[in-house]
């Protein structure tokens, strides 16, 4: 598997706060987000669900990641996705470093990708 999830209660809104305020207390900031809804129906004219990418990067360990492989940049930064259901509940889904970090073959990036895990876990459980 490539990624964890979780559902919530919240609203849409409410859970993209909720779990970037939980990303943050783990040392993560929000580098990008994609309104895919909003992207789709600009590019294409198709409705969706509501459906938003966040980019979440911890700069400690990206930069312990840099400096252990360079071109680990190509995989970063952690992407978590918050959306919304047929049945109207939401799913926050976070990549799994543990699989994508792993496709390098470096011990050092290996451990870092087990605490960035560690620390998206954390978030999940928040919610």
């Amino acid at each position: 598997m490539y990624s964890f999830s979780a559902n919530t209660s919240l609203s849409y809104n409410d859970a993209i706060n909720a779990v970037t305020e939980a990303l943050k207390e783990q040392g993560f900031g929000i580098l990008t987000e994609i309104d895919v809804k909003a992207v789709l129906k600009k590019k294409l004219e198709i409705d969706k669900r509501p459906y938003i990418i966040l980019g979440a990067c911890n700069p400690v360990l990206a930069n312990q990641a840099l400096d252990a492989e360079p071109d680990i940049g190509l995989l970063l930064p952690c992407n978590v996705v918050v959306r919304e259901e047929e049945n109207g509940s939401v799913t926050v889904a976070f990549m799994d470093p543990s699989a994508v970090l792993g496709l390098v073959d470096n011990p050092d990036v290996v451990k870092l990708a087990a605490e960035v895990r560690e620390r998206l876990e954390k978030v999940r459980g928040s919610l």
